[in-house]
């Protein structure tokens, strides 16, 4: 059995979903693309190869190897996109709660039956089909729990807009002991880098009291003073609007003191390591073309 256990974002990390991209088939039409970033790189023939991807996705299992944290990797669909793990379910405490995806997506959960037949059937929740939710929302930090949505009442016209106040209200009432604080995120169905797909593409806690915050992915200025008020000012990296469009909020904590890194952010590293974290740096570039980094491809199941 897996005994589930998530209660932040940063400590010591001990199990974990890993997506993989040996199999994602043709790069996909103009008009299905999921995301801006994602058709920018269709347009420009920059679309990334399987081959690169999975050598980027093996660097990090590599990482994890080193760490001797056990890695569970979803079963092979044939010409499928499976790099995304954090989008398809997400832990918190001892629940594993199963993302309403978009429907094209649908399959990917499947993917993951051999490790979810590993968890007590009670623990595994699926949130009501219009109750719409994706993990890189869903942050679990200590009595909060933080959750990037979209207020506004053009929801339905977003793809992009991934969760909705019907799931925020749906977790508190799962949550009740737990204070769940949504935030208001900014969508843009065309242009990269004036939409923060997730919340975690435009913030991030990590160990040691610290946090990754990028202010304009943010439409309401309070809740972001909010977060700012809640770590202090002096602990917050605030990150550009290239390096939030390059993806710097997406790293991943293996502990309070390790941090997974993209080897470009070079700013970001330099101030983690000041900062007194070790930086484990991969090569995560040709991902990042899809909107995703390193936290999307992680589904994290048990921390101690």
């Amino acid at each position: 059995m897996i005994d589930l256990n998530i209660n932040d974002e940063s400590a010591r990390l001990r199990a974990v979903v890993l997506g993989r991209a040996d199999s994602n088939g043709p790069v996909p039409r103009l008009e299905d693309a999921y995301d801006p970033k994602s058709a920018e790189h269709i347009k420009a023939g920059t679309y990334p190869t399987d081959e690169d991807m999975t050598k980027e996705i093996e660097a990090v299992a590599a990482v994890f190897e080193k760490y001797d944290v056990t890695v569970y990797r979803p079963k092979l669909i044939k010409d499928y996109n499976q790099i995304f793990a954090r989008d398809i379910a997400f832990v918190i405490e001892d629940k594993f709660i199963k993302a309403n995806i978009l429907e094209d997506r649908s399959k990917e959960i499947e993917a993951l039956d051999h490790v979810i037949s590993q968890i007590d059937p009670s623990k595994i929740i699926e949130f009501p089909e219009y109750a719409h939710i994706e993990g890189g929302d869903v942050m679990p930090w200590g009595d909060y729990i933080f959750v990037g949505t979209y207020y506004g009442s053009d929801y339905s016209s977003f793809i992009t807009a991934r969760t909705n106040m019907s799931a925020v209200k749906h977790l508190q009432e799962l949550f009740p002991h737990k204070k769940v604080k949504s935030f208001n995120l900014r969508k843009s169905n065309t242009i990269a880098d004036e939409n923060a797909l997730h919340l975690d593409c435009c913030f991030q806690p990590l160990g040691k009291g610290k946090a990754v915050i990028y202010k304009e992915g943010f439409l309401n200025e309070d809740e972001y003073e909010w977060l700012v008020n809640l770590f202090g000012k002096e602990n917050c990296y605030h990150i550009t609007k290239r390096e939030m469009y390059d993806m710097n909020s997406n790293v991943f904590s293996i502990s309070p003191d390790v941090v997974i890194s993209e080897e470009n952010f070079t700013r970001l590293n330099s101030w983690l390591r000041e900062q007194g974290f070790t930086v484990e740096e991969v090569p995560y570039a040709e991902i990042a073309k899809q909107e995703g980094l390193l936290r999307c491809t992680t589904l994290p199941l048990i921390r101690d």
